[in-house]
């Protein structure tokens, strides 16, 4: 069964469709058994195909985009990262009814971050090494930003989140949400070279086998800009020592600290209100980030 739909113009998937896509389009893979990944993402449905495949279905329209980025950048950065991220080895075409481009990857071992790490300090210095080398990368023929994405200043969030924060009611400390996001706001913005960010590290996005980090999945996030986007796992993964061994390990100054803080607020209030009733996985993740924000983590 397809998980509930989070979007009004959300589409419905299901095992029986993705065999169908299969047998159409790569007939080889189309007798492995097909199972859906439980998953509290938020744009595509995962099916597992056999042992070592699986399939990613675009929910919404907005999501499409992400298969093409990933075809685009993912091979150019993996030799560069030390943490296994995914490989995509096809991409279908609308068919059988479903309306979007989809796609094929190699299914990377592991479980998410919730619960799973052994070892909070050495992931904190595993994830480092992996934001140090993305941002290392070579960014030339990156596609520009968009306003408002990964990266970008982020008076350009401004409005979202008081909105966000002014719609969540008495379900939050507003107040508090509010002076903690004018501090990030009024930190001087970054002026040295855009840089790669993933835009996304949550614990859903990191995998781990036997209590270490080990990959990195869903790229779709993927920008070049303020390097203080990627210092949202400090709030969402770390606490007390590893969130001060990631700082450290990132050589982060207070005005990135408190933007990257900024980041982590903004995912949290934006998705508190959109996915109160059709998420729980996320409204969990959210809360605890927005959680230890209030409480003055840093």
């Amino acid at each position: 069964m397809a998980a509930p739909k989070m979007h009004a113009d959300e589409v419905d998937t299901d095992v029986a469709l993705v065999r169908r896509l299969l047998a159409g389009q790569f007939p080889h893979w189309a007798d492995l058994p097909i199972d859906l990944v439980d998953s509290y993402g938020t744009d595509h449905d995962i099916y597992r195909l056999g042992d070592d495949l699986a399939a990613r279905l675009p929910r919404i329209g907005w999501a499409t985009r992400q298969a093409a980025k990933e075809a685009e950048w993912l091979p150019k950065l993996a030799p560069h990262l030390p943490l296994s991220i995914p490989k995509q080895v096809a991409r279908g075409q609308p068919a059988e009814g479903y309306p979007f481009e989809w796609s094929v990857y190699e299914w990377l071992p592991g479980e998410n971050a919730n619960g799973t790490i052994g070892d909070p300090n050495q992931a904190a210095i595993d994830l480092a090494a992996f934001v140090s080398a993305l941002r290392q990368v070579d960014a030339t023929g990156a596609h520009p930003r968009s306003s408002g994405s990964r990266g970008a200043p982020l008076a350009e969030l401004d409005k979202p989140v008081r909105r966000s924060i002014e719609e969540l009611g008495d379900r939050i400390d507003g107040k508090a949400a509010v002076r903690s996001w004018e501090e990030s706001l009024h930190a001087p913005e970054w002026d040295g070279a855009e840089v790669w960010v993933h835009g996304d590290l949550l614990p859903g996005n990191l995998l781990v086998v036997d209590g270490r980090l080990s990959g990195v999945i869903d790229f779709g996030c993927l920008n070049v800009g303020d390097p203080a986007c990627d210092l949202q796992p400090a709030w969402n993964v770390f606490a007390g020592e590893s969130r001060t061994r990631y700082r450290a390990e990132l050589e982060v100054d207070d005005s990135s600290w408190l933007r990257g803080r900024g980041w982590a607020l903004f995912q949290a209030v934006v998705a508190l209100p959109y996915y109160w009733d059709t998420n729980p996985g996320m409204i969990r993740q959210a809360s605890h980030a927005l959680a230890q924000v209030l409480a003055g983590g840093d």
